[in-house]
């Protein structure tokens, strides 16, 4: 039992992940561990779920940061797309 009843429950499915974590590759790892991180970005959403151990509202958290980096990386790779097509047009 905890002390602290309403505790965050985001920072313990992100302890929960670390035995995964740290059998990746270094590099892997890094990646794996920013990606969980960038999951407080949602914190108040996962916590809002109140579940124990949640792992689908950080799942779903995952898949957003990553879907709005691809929509990012796909705008910025239409602007240079764009831009080189304009150049050849001159």
């Amino acid at each position: 039992m905890s002390l602290f009843p309403d505790e965050d429950v985001l920072t313990k499915e992100i302890q929960s992940w670390r035995a995964f974590a740290d059998q990746l590759p270094v590099k892997d790892r890094q990646i794996f561990m920013k990606i969980l991180n960038d999951c407080y970005k949602y914190s108040t959403a996962i916590n809002a779920k109140g579940q124990p151990f949640p792992s689908e509202p950080v799942i779903m958290a995952l898949l957003l940061s990553q879907h709005k980096l691809i929509e990012w990386l796909e705008n910025q790779w239409k602007k240079v797309r764009d831009c080189s097509e304009e150049e050849a047009d001159k």
